[in-house]
């Protein structure tokens, strides 16, 4: 039987998390990376050994449309077809409002969201042709009721990414699958250099009084593209550990 295939933007957090899921359930891994090669290479060296899987390790700037195209050529002609795109790769630029600038705003956005139309439409061509597909955007509790004023670039993005796979959703029917999943906080590590008492905080806020572990959320994202999942369709999944009102 042939192996399917899953291309994950971002390889570093909670994108090393789901190529470890989907490489331990036999997949082929593509995995992209912009500024992080070393973690990039390292994971795609764990995961051969541990797993035995096919991992291709790429480098691409989801922002630049000429990086897609070239991405997209170089997975047709070593794997000739994709089953799901997982669009996780963002930034986030924090810094407090009267910092802020269009510069910043604008390169939030690119990478977040246009990033995730972009790929979303040359690889959800490639899916559509195929009558088979999934599609999953990683937005954020952000993008719902967690608002940060430094972050509200960030912010916008992921609620963008919500409205983005609506319309993605209806585009792309009956044959391809689109949802999106919006995690809480994460112990990515990333967020383990924020301040201690800043975490307890945050963590005084959630009903498990804890943040995920990002294979948590990784479980997650492979179910809703398993075949157990068929029927889930344009929705909007978080993933928060419950939030106290």
């Amino acid at each position: 039987m042939n192996k399917k295939n899953v291309l994950i933007t971002g390889s570093t957090g909670l994108g090393a998390s789901i190529a470890e899921v989907y490489a331990m359930n036999k997949y082929n891994v593509i995995m992209t990376y912009n500024s992080h090669e070393k973690e990039a290479k390292e994971l795609e060296k764990k995961l051969k050994e541990q797993y035995n899987a096919e991992i291709l390790c790429i480098k691409c700037d989801i922002s630049k449309e000429d990086d897609i195209i070239n991405l997209k050529n170089e997975i047709i002609n070593k794997f000739n077809k994709l089953d799901v795109l997982i669009n996780n790769a963002g930034i986030a630029i924090d810094t407090t409002f009267d910092m802020k600038t269009k510069d910043n705003f604008m390169k939030t956005l690119e990478v977040n969201l246009v990033g995730t139309f972009l790929m979303s439409k040359y690889f959800g061509e490639l899916m559509f042709k195929q009558k088979e597909g999934n599609i999953i955007n990683i937005s954020s509790t952000n993008g719902i009721d967690t608002y940060y004023e430094y972050s509200l670039d960030y912010d916008a993005s992921k609620a963008g990414i919500i409205n983005l796979s609506h319309n993605l959703a209806n585009h792309y029917a009956p044959y391809i699958r689109v949802n999106t999943v919006c995690p809480g906080w994460m112990n990515t590590p990333m967020n383990k250099e924020l301040d201690k008492e800043y975490i307890e905080e945050e963590c005084k806020k959630i009903l498990l009084n804890r943040f995920a572990d990002p294979i948590e959320i990784a479980k997650v994202i492979y179910f809703i593209t398993s075949d157990d999942a068929s029927y889930i369709n344009d929705s909007v999944i978080r993933i928060d550990g419950g939030k106290k009102c």
